[in-house]
């Protein structure tokens, strides 16, 4: 499995519109899109730096990761992800490295497959994802 390139790389925050102010206000960036995860219990303000995505990311409810997470470690970076060629190609290879896995399926969110490949004590302590194609809000 090879990474191509970053995709996104996601913040938890406590409260998603103060965090827009802070991030549109001082580095100029222009909201792309809100949504709403329900699976991933998120909601996202997701911009583009050049083909990077950052995404500030608050919990809809009080038990899903990024409110354990901002609970645990406080607000900041929560995720990166970095596209690949083929999540589940990737999944096959990692498991036969004999690397911990999260996921070892590929889960789908608007128009891409994505997975958790190994728990943030094996990377640095950074939580990592990989993704595939092409990110579609209508899906």
């Amino acid at each position: 499995m090879k990474a191509k390139e970053i995709d996104h790389i996601c913040i938890a925050v406590k409260d998603l519109a103060s965090a827009r102010r802070i991030y549109e206000d001082t580095f100029g960036l222009e909201l792309a899109l809100e949504y709403i995860a329900d699976q991933e219990k998120i909601k996202v303000a997701r911009y583009y730096l050049g083909t990077v995505a950052l995404e500030l990311m608050e919990s809809t409810t009080p038990d899903g990761d990024v409110a354990r997470f901002i609970e645990k470690k406080g607000e900041g970076v929560f995720l990166i992800s970095y596209r690949v060629d083929d999540v589940a190609a990737g999944l096959d290879e990692l498991k036969q490295k004999g690397a911990r896995l999260i996921d070892d399926q590929p889960r789908r969110l608007m128009g891409n497959r994505y997975a958790f490949i190994m728990p943030p004590a094996d990377t640095c302590g950074v939580l990592t994802e990989i993704i595939d194609g092409e990110f579609d809000p209508a899906k």
